[in-house]
């Protein structure tokens, strides 16, 4: 029977903690604006970690260059993190925007838009 709970899935929350840790107080890019992280997936032999994150107060423009500053600091991010976790070998960092945060916005305004629509009948 397999774990629940794998090294993968343990090492990633460890890195999102890390991640959001570094990118909070030890980074100091003016390109970069508030991110969040949302998930970390990790492939399963470590190597490669997708970071799924999001910008508030931002457009899509603004988004992208977030996205693109990110992965172009992700060697200086990697080591930060490397040097906070206990791992003898770190993930490549491959940052990327997730877009559920705008579609749960999205969903949330469709649905007050629909309630008050039934309401006024």
């Amino acid at each position: 029977m397999a774990k629940e709970y794998g090294r993968s899935d343990r090492v990633a929350s460890q890195m999102q903690k890390e991640l959001a840790y570094v990118l909070q107080r030890e980074m100091h890019d003016d390109r970069l604006g508030f991110i969040t992280i949302n998930e970390v997936v990790l492939s399963k032999d470590l190597a490669v970690a997708k970071i799924y994150v999001t910008v508030l107060n931002v457009d899509d423009k603004g988004k992208q260059t977030n996205i693109a500053a990110l992965n172009e600091v992700a060697p200086n991010i990697r080591s930060l993190v490397a040097s906070r976790m206990r791992l003898r070998h770190i993930s490549e960092f491959r940052f990327y925007y997730d877009n559920s945060f705008d579609t749960g916005m999205r969903v949330t305004e469709l649905l007050s838009e629909k309630d008050k629509g039934n309401g006024e009948t």
